[in-house]
């Protein structure tokens, strides 16, 4: 018999004993073949119990398509049925990307959702393992971080300012009071603002809206543009003092002089009464620059308001003063049943040292004279 004719005749008997449940015979079958097909092989190993010659065989289908999908799913279950989860898992991720990619077959979905749920079933124990390990150190706040993003429980969120980007600054979301010397200065001073904020509140209930279409460039894609549900009272806006402002509220700029606002020729300080009515939402979002910190003084709080900038979420207290990094992607709700008021301005960031102060300074104001900038809102 000729060779082609020969190997096409044991490749036939080999499927014929394993469609009769010979799975031994048909192994042997193909090992007299020259070049048995690999697939074929792994199946009669896998069903002989030959763990070692289904990985084989599986092996040289990965060595000339690392992506096939089948091969991927077989390997995993050998690893599976030697006992060894966590490998298993490891062929099975790769698989489910594959397919996430590339799509798969309808005949290979039931395989899909049982990698799958071994997946999660590793990923728990996985959990269980660290859980066990760390639960000692669990209370360090960089080492809960980390390992929430190495089990998937949060995500990365890193400073993307959609105007100019400062390298080398810490990835922060939050700075704490406790670190700023004037903090407790201005936070001694709520009282005060809270009565100069009730007091305008009583002429005029409403702020104009905090989004506005500027008439000199695009709208900004914005849901609360134009809408008084998010409001501004500004004291300091592009730079300038609003002075009928300033004057109706003297506790509030004697306030904002104790912080370290930026001095940037039509650009900053800036400072407002930033109000959110019940009900609203202000979507997720990304600050200009990553040079400075937004702070929040809260005048006036709702039950059910919260500030979300990247994986942590804060809720406003009376008094106590939020710091944040508003390039890193941010949003805050208002779903109780109050309006929520805080003082809202900006500080330089502790780690920019005097002199890149003063040149960042320069540069804006040079960005600034070139042409009309982006409009700011603050966070």
């Amino acid at each position: 018999m000729m060779d082609g004719a020969r190997e096409e005749a044991l490749r036939v008997a080999a499927m014929d004993a394993l469609r009769r449940g010979d799975a031994v015979l048909a192994r042997a079958t193909l090992r007299e073949m020259a070049e048995p097909p690999a697939m074929l092989l792994a199946q009669a190993c896998n069903r002989a119990g030959d763990l070692d010659g289904e990985q084989e065989a599986l092996r040289r289908i990965l060595d000339n398509e690392p992506r096939n999908l089948p091969a991927l799913l077989a390997m995993g279950q050998n690893m599976l049925r030697r006992g060894d989860e966590r490998t298993a898992a490891v062929w099975f991720r790769s698989a489910l990307a594959q397919a996430a990619a590339t799509g798969a077959p309808p005949a290979i979905q039931p395989l899909l959702e049982q990698a799958r749920a071994l997946v999660d079933k590793a990923s728990r124990h996985f959990e269980d393992h660290l859980s066990a390990v760390i639960g000692e150190v669990s209370a360090l706040p960089r080492l809960r971080h980390a390992t929430d993003l190495m089990l998937g429980r949060t995500s990365l969120y890193l400073q993307q300012p959609s105007m100019f980007y400062f390298p080398g600054l810490p990835q922060r979301a939050f700075y704490e009071r406790s670190e700023f010397a004037w903090v407790p200065e201005v936070e001694a001073m709520t009282p005060d603002i809270a009565a100069e904020l009730a007091a305008v509140r009583a002429d005029d209930a409403d702020f104009d809206p905090y989004v506005q279409t500027p008439r000199d460039r695009p709208a900004p894609n914005n849901a609360l543009r134009d809408d008084p549900s998010w409001g501004a009272f500004y004291f300091w806006q592009g730079g300038r003092r609003v002075e009928d402002h300033a004057a109706r509220c003297p506790a509030v700029m004697a306030a904002l002089a104790k912080a370290p606002m930026p001095i940037i020729d039509a650009r900053s300080p800036m400072a407002l009464w930033s109000l959110l009515k019940p009900g609203t939402h202000i979507a997720p979002h990304h600050g200009l620059l990553n040079t400075r910190l937004i702070c929040h003084l809260p005048l006036v709080v709702s039950e059910e308001g919260a500030l979300r900038v990247g994986s942590e979420t804060r809720a406003w207290t009376p008094g106590e003063m939020l710091i944040f990094d508003d390039s890193i992607e941010h949003e805050a709700w208002n779903r109780g049943t109050r309006t929520r008021v805080v003082l809202l301005f900006e500080i330089w960031r502790p780690e920019i040292r005097e002199e890149e102060r003063e040149a960042l300074a320069r540069l804006f104001e040079a960005i600034d004279l070139f042409g009309a900038g982006a409009v700011d809102t603050g966070g």
